[in-house]
C-alpha cells in the first residue's frame, strides 16, 4: 500500500527536495504547504495518511498545527530532537524525524507504530 502525505514547511527548497526523495521512494506526495491555514485547507482536501510538519513555520508553531490536524502527524526539523524533546513528547505527533534523516522508510515505521 502507498502512502499518501501532505509536507508543510515554510521552505520552497525543503518542499522541493523533500517531495522529490519522497516520491523517489515509493511515497505518494498529494500536496504541499507552506502556512497552517494552507495545510489545514489541503488536508481536508486530500485527506492524506501522514502530514509532515517543520516544528518551525516561519512566524508560525508546527506544535499548534499539528494539534489542529485529524490525520497522522509527523514532525520535522533541521534542529536536534533534544531542543524539542519537550514538546514533541507532548505534542499528538507521532515522532519525529530530523530532516537530514528524513526517507519513506523513516515515516513508515512512525505511522505503523501507531497501528501495531
Amino acid at each position: 500500500m502507498q502512502i499518501r502525505c501532505l509536507i508543510v514547511d515554510d521552505s520552497r527548497y525543503f518542499l522541493d527536495g523533500a517531495r522529490l526523495l519522497l516520491e523517489r521512494e515509493g511515497v505518494a506526495v498529494v500536496g504541499v504547504a507552506t502556512t497552517s491555514a494552507e495545510a489545514l485547507l489541503l488536508e481536508e482536501e486530500l485527506r492524506p495518511d501522514v502530514v509532515l510538519v517543520d516544528i518551525r513555520l516561519g512566524d508560525e508553531s508546527g506544535f499548534d498545527l499539528a494539534r489542529r490536524l485529524s490525520s497522522t502527524v509527523i514532525l520535522v526539523s533541521t534542529h536536534a530532537q533534544n531542543e524539542y524533546s519537550g514538546e514533541i513528547a507532548e505534542s499528538p505527533a507521532a515522532g519525529f524525524i530530523p530532516k537530514a534523516q528524513l526517507s519513506a522508510g523513516a515515516i513508515l515505521r512512525l505511522a505503523s507504530a501507531l497501528t501495531d
